[in-house]
């Protein structure tokens, strides 16, 4: 039965496509979800002081923050599934190129694209004192609790809300896709609260944005959100780079310069190698989801 598909996680949120000002009502659960997560992230400050509090209070309220809007979108999606078509969050349009080859690309794309970057956010002032002994906190520590935040949570909560959400719905709203793109790389750099790291983000969510629209994959935006944020935790838990500030320390200067232009072409090789895969319609390759009620009649 075509229904079995329901069972899985992301396909009880295929019914709820959020329009523009259905957005807004996603934010303001998201917003719910932060507030609620700071206050059991004081709670753990309080009970288990500072630095273990930061640590299990981020680890515990990072995900609580998510819970408000994923309710929300399933309560609206189970409501609408009955007699309303949906749009699937997770789709596999990998042709030609192949799902294995696209692994590859996205992950080069990723790479390439944080180490090309270095240089613009070389620019930005010194990051406050407070912020970095923040992150090195949350990095610094217990690795696999590390992973299951950082590589885990992250990929997969901020995916679900950026691509899953914001994009798909915007794309299926016949909002000019580079438009959608766009606004949901905003709504991805948003969500990091400070410029150190919105600026990559925003870059790196225009990447992601334009393989969901050309594969319509959720899974491979999460993947390419694991890439960049396991490298980044692995790097930081190598001795010699701990204390590294840019990759400017570690290679001559010749040398760094070359490699980032090489990143950068890499990076464009990969964008336009998803050029290859054919859109199936001009809002992106989403595919389409029968209400239930139709798919019972079939």
């Amino acid at each position: 039965m075509a229904a079995r598909g329901n069972y899985k996680f992301l396909d009880k949120f295929s019914w709820y496509v959020p329009g523009v000002r259905s957005l807004f009502i996603l934010l303001l659960w998201f917003i719910i979800g932060a507030v609620l997560g700071s206050i059991v992230t004081v709670i753990c400050t309080v009970t288990l002081g500072i630095e273990a509090g930061t640590v299990y209070g981020s680890l515990l309220s990072y995900p609580i923050m998510f819970i408000p809007p994923m309710v929300y979108a399933g309560v609206k999606s189970a409501s609408l599934s009955m007699d309303h078509a949906g749009v699937k969050l997770d789709s596999n349009n990998f042709s030609p190129l192949g799902g294995l080859l696209c692994v590859l690309l996205v992950s080069l794309m990723t790479l390439s694209a944080g180490f090309s970057l270095e240089p613009v956010t070389s620019l930005l002032p010194q990051m406050p004192d407070y912020l970095k002994q923040l992150f090195k906190d949350l990095t610094s520590g217990n690795i696999w609790l590390n992973l299951l935040m950082v590589s885990i949570f992250a990929p997969i909560c901020e995916e679900w809300l950026c691509r899953g959400m914001v994009l798909r719905g915007l794309l299926a709203s016949k909002v000019k896709p580079y438009v959608a793109i766009l606004v949901s790389a905003l709504f991805f750099a948003f969500i990091h609260l400070n410029p150190w790291q919105a600026i990559p983000a925003f870059v790196l969510g225009c990447l992601f944005g334009y393989v969901y629209y050309k594969t319509g994959s959720l899974k491979l935006t999460m993947l390419m959100h694991f890439v960049n944020n396991t490298f980044a935790l692995v790097v930081g838990h190598i001795d010699s780079f701990k204390e590294m500030e840019s990759w400017k320390e570690v290679f001559p200067a010749r040398t760094y310069w070359i490699l980032v232009a090489a990143c950068a072409m890499l990076m464009i090789l990969c964008v336009l190698a998803f050029k290859k895969i054919t859109l199936t319609k001009p809002e992106g390759n989403m595919d389409a989801v029968p209400s239930i009620f139709d798919t019972h009649e079939d």
